[in-house]
C-alpha cells in the first residue's frame, strides 16, 4: 500500500494479519528531538500504523477504518536503533474495533499502547448539477 508518511519517517511492515502485523524503524538522528532523545510523535505513529495495519486485513471491501484514540505509554527513552512494533487486535465489532501495541528496542519494552478504531463504508459524495 503507498503510505507517504510512513516513507518520510523510513517506517515498513514486515508482517501483517487479519488481526496482527509487525513493523519496524531504525531510529537515527532525523528521528530525535531536541533532548537528542527519539521524538514521542515517532513512537505514536509506529502504534497507530500498526494498528491499521493489523486492522485493514479484516475490513470487508468498501470499509474504512479510522483512529477514533490512541492511549499510549512510553517506558524508556530510545536515542537510537532498531524499534519494533508488534500489533494484535484484542476485539473488533461491527464499528469498532480494539488493538494493543507493543514497541521493543531489541527484547526491551519501551512503550505500549491501546487504541480504538472507527470501522465504517463512506458514503459517497452527492455530485453537482451541471449549472
Amino acid at each position: 500500500m503507498d503510505h507517504p508518511f510512513a516513507d518520510l519517517i523510513a517506517l515498513r511492515v514486515d508482517e501483517q494479519a487479519a488481526g496482527s502485523s509487525t513493523l519496524r524503524l531504525t531510529a537515527d538522528a532525523r528521528h530525535l528531538n531536541p533532548h537528542r532523545v527519539v521524538h514521542g510523535a515517532v513512537l505514536y505513529a509506529l502504534a497507530d500504523t500498526g494498528m491499521g495495519a493489523a486492522l485493514y486485513p479484516t475490513l470487508a471491501p468498501g470499509e474504512l477504518c479510522a483512529t477514533i484514540e490512541i492511549k499510549i505509554n512510553y517506558f524508556k527513552p530510545v536515542h537510537t536503533g532498531l524499534l519494533t512494533c508488534r500489533t494484535t487486535l484484542v476485539n473488533r465489532g461491527k464499528a469498532v474495533a480494539n488493538l494493543d501495541a507493543r514497541l521493543y528496542l531489541g527484547e526491551v519494552l519501551v512503550a505500549q499502547a491501546n487504541g480504538n478504531y472507527a470501522i465504517f463504508t463512506p458514503t459517497p459524495k452527492p455530485t453537482a448539477a451541471p449549472a
